[in-house]
């Protein structure tokens, strides 16, 4: 029986961690438990153990029967975005998410990024590299302020979209009833992505505090409230 009250090893997370993220990497698809207690040499019960404390800690997001659907920028379920490799297809969790991928992978220097306009239903593609944006008159928007991305990170993901122009954006809030959120151009969003992820495929990996993460988006061009920064 395990103690409730004792938590799981810190190394045994983070050996947990680094098999979700390197096997969403190499293929497109988390782990299974099996595989997980294989690659860490942990119990069924310690992998539990430690998904659980992973996903507290905002490194991974489950389901409620506990499969696991996010593990930024990879996810298992469509949030709008494929994003193909030479040797994976994934589904962005995003669209930061899938300008990350590139930039994350170093066996995917370059991907093809595809989704369709929420307003319209126009179909988009890229080719996205770990060297520059890509060209396009594209704008994202960003629905939920920096400071509420977890209140449901899965409605946040689904709602960073991509769309023709600001007037695909106006058309779509208009429709839809929401605020309008943060709108900006890919050259910004392949910024935002670019580093965001550093080091989540490396062991240890130490997470950015709020005021790292603050500073991150004043430096990729992002102000404002809802980055939680002064216009």
């Amino acid at each position: 029986m395990v103690d409730e009250d004792v938590a799981p090893d810190t190394d045994d997370v983070e050996r947990v961690r680094v098999a979700v993220y390197r096997t969403f990497a190499a293929t497109g698809h988390p782990p299974t438990r099996d595989a997980m207690a294989e690659a860490t040499r942990l119990s069924r019960p310690a992998v539990e153990e430690a998904l659980t404390a992973l996903a507290a800690a905002r490194h991974l997001v489950m389901d409620d029967d506990g499969r696991i659907v996010m593990a930024h920028p990879f996810a298992s379920i469509d949030l709008h975005f494929s994003v193909k490799g030479r040797r994976a297809l994934w589904w962005g969790g995003c669209a930061w998410d899938s300008f990350a991928i590139p930039n994350l992978v170093p066996e995917e220097p370059e991907v093809l990024v595809a989704t369709t306009c929420p307003a319209c239903g126009r179909a988009h593609a890229w080719v996205v590299t770990s060297h520059g944006p890509p060209a396009g008159e594209q704008v994202a928007h960003f629905l939920v302020p920096a400071a509420r991305v977890w209140d449901d990170v899965v409605h946040t993901c689904g709602h960073q979209r991509i769309f023709c122009d600001e007037r695909c954006v106006e058309d779509w809030l208009s429709a839809t009833g929401h605020s309008r959120g943060s709108v900006f151009d890919l050259a910004t969003l392949w910024r935002l992505a670019a580093h965001w992820y550093d080091g989540r495929l490396d062991s240890p990996y130490v997470r950015r505090e709020p005021s790292e993460a603050t500073a991150y988006f004043a430096g990729v061009g992002l102000t404002g409230a809802f980055w939680g920064l002064p216009d």
